[in-house]
């Protein structure tokens, strides 16, 4: 990441990004924190969380590092609390935390796979920000990460897919519902080469069809899907609400 274009959007503004000790998440903390932010990062195993704060703090930036898994109740309300009581209130809530344990199609999907997607990929967003709404400030925002999959859910990701489409109408009904204080708006990534999907990127074939779909004929990057959500996150787009942002270098998703 070249630094030296990096703005300040976010000086004096507090983000939590949840699931944010690699992949995309990382690189959103990484960003937002580049550009002034304290930043709350969060994943499920301390280890990971203490080796992301470590590299994060390493470039200069202001982190609290805690465990949280977004299906469990206590620890969310902690990531609110341990949050509120350092910094005082939350500017940005970066929802980023999901799961595809099956790559069973639809109907052969277990039950208990199908309510733990449905658990971590879209309620988790609706609770967390239940907890959060009290101490979010005036012009606050909310950024959910949904995925390209959502327009389309592929066979090998059709549950997953599915949740991702219901992030769309959840932008819609929380950017309603929590403005005017509060923006709410969702990025679309389309492929990443992250541990996430490495069983579609490592796949030499499968990556070069991906490659082909998209209109400048490579993959996303991290620091692209990064970009997109600062955007999204920051004053400059202080007139957008509601609005789901494709980006996936031209792979076609909707008209």
């Amino acid at each position: 990441m070249d630094k030296s274009k990096i703005g300040k959007r976010f000086q004096g503004k507090v983000a939590i990004v949840t699931a944010s000790t690699q992949g995309i998440g990382f690189a959103i903390a990484q960003r937002l924190g580049l550009e002034g932010a304290s930043v709350v990062i969060s994943s499920r195993k301390q280890k990971n969380v203490d080796e992301a704060a470590e590299k994060l703090r390493a470039q200069g930036i202001e982190v609290l590092a805690l465990v949280c898994h977004v299906s469990n109740a206590e620890q969310r309300k902690n990531l609110i609390d341990k949050t509120v009581q350092k910094y005082g209130k939350i500017d940005t809530i970066v929802s980023n935390a999901a799961t595809n344990p099956s790559v069973d199609s639809l109907l052969q999907t277990p039950e208990s796979v199908l309510d733990k997607q449905w658990e971590v990929n879209v309620k988790a967003s609706i609770v967390l920000l239940k907890d959060a709404v009290p101490y979010l400030s005036k012009g606050s925002s909310v950024v959910l990460i949904s995925s390209i999959a959502g327009y389309n859910p592929p066979s090998a990701l059709a549950m997953y897919g599915v949740t991702k489409t219901a992030l769309f109408g959840l932008t819609k009904a929380l950017a309603a519902e929590m403005a005017p204080n509060t923006r709410v708006n969702c990025v679309a990534p389309g492929f990443v080469p992250t541990h996430f999907a490495s069983f579609l990127t490592n796949n030499e074939v499968m990556r070069n069809e991906l490659e082909e779909k998209s209109m400048l004929k490579r993959l996303g990057t991290t620091e692209d899907m990064a970009a997109a959500t600062a955007f999204l996150a920051s004053d400059d787009a202080s007139y957008i609400t509601g609005e789901t942002l494709v980006v996936a270098g031209g792979t076609p998703s909707r008209l």
